[in-house]
């Protein structure tokens, strides 16, 4: 029997924790299955090293976690033409444009953004996919719940972090920016941590084009 070396051994145990969850496993979960003379990273790259070229799969980070996926020119092989059948609507798509642009972000700014009231069941397509989930309330009157995008949402888009979103220069260069497809005037938002209780803010322009990219086409306003 071949013997491991300790960091061999580490990134076993790691690599099974991984492939055996349904879904990315948080750093924080990892580290408690590495011994104090390891460091995590290290761990990681020795796993990401066993998975090269020859590979179909690689280890992807997700936010804070990691995954085991499909590289993406294999997938477009495995890759299987189905009918959805509940789409997204375009009111969903422009919500979650401006939840991930704009996160943290309370009901009544998206709709101010909007210049519409949210449908009843927008908000809730959103949650079931599991693509968004609450940022804490903020300290202001009213204490309103605020919305983000969830690990789901980056797994589902394929992006690490969410400053992977395309920014402004990115759309205009791949020529997505038409007329009247801005949703809103662009917004401010760097003064929103202080009146947070908890979790980051993040500030970004937005714009609806940003999702339509990564391949998504809804429907009328809902």
């Amino acid at each position: 029997m071949t013997m491991l070396s300790p960091l061999q051994d580490c990134a076993a145990t790691i690599e099974a924790l991984i492939f055996a969850s349904d879904r990315p496993i948080r750093e924080r979960e990892l580290i408690v299955h590495v011994p104090d003379n390891m460091d995590l990273a290290e761990v990681i790259a020795a796993i990401a090293l066993r998975y090269d070229a020859t590979s179909g799969i690689e280890l992807c980070q997700v936010g804070d976690g990691w995954a085991f996926r499909t590289k993406a020119e294999i997938a477009e092989r495995l890759s299987q033409h189905k009918q959805v059948e509940r789409p997204l609507s375009r009111a969903a798509l422009e919500v979650l444009a401006i939840i991930a642009y704009h996160q943290p972000i309370t009901r009544a700014e998206i709709e101010e953004i909007r210049g519409i009231s949210l449908s009843k069941g927008t908000m809730d397509i959103l949650l079931e996919l599991g693509w968004i989930k609450p940022r804490g309330r903020r300290r202001t009157p009213g204490r309103p719940l605020t919305w983000g995008t969830s690990p789901a949402f980056l797994d589902h888009f394929g992006l690490a972090d969410i400053g992977d979103l395309p920014g402004m220069d990115d759309l205009k260069a791949a020529g997505l920016l038409r007329k009247g497809q801005i949703l809103g005037a662009l917004m401010d938002h760097t003064s929103q941590n202080d009146d947070l209780d908890d979790e980051d803010d993040s500030d970004a322009d937005f714009l609806e084009d940003g999702l339509l990219e990564a391949g998504y086409d809804g429907d009328e306003h809902a």
